[in-house]
């Protein structure tokens, strides 16, 4: 694999984004299933290492 692969990411409330480059800037992130979702579509997962950016 790939050791310079990099996750887009277009989540603006995410404290890990890099909004201005759409870039997460975590070393790894976590993606995680929904439980009890079967749609056979990207909605069965989500980035379980999002954490909400406090707006001041």
């Amino acid at each position: 694999m790939d050791d310079k692969q990099k996750i887009n990411c277009t989540v603006e409330s995410c404290k890990y984004n890099n909004c201005e480059q759409q870039m997460c800037e975590l070393k790894q992130i976590v993606v995680a299933p929904i439980p009890d979702c079967d749609t056979k579509k990207c909605d069965e997962s989500m980035c379980s290492s999002y954490e909400y950016q406090h707006k001041d």
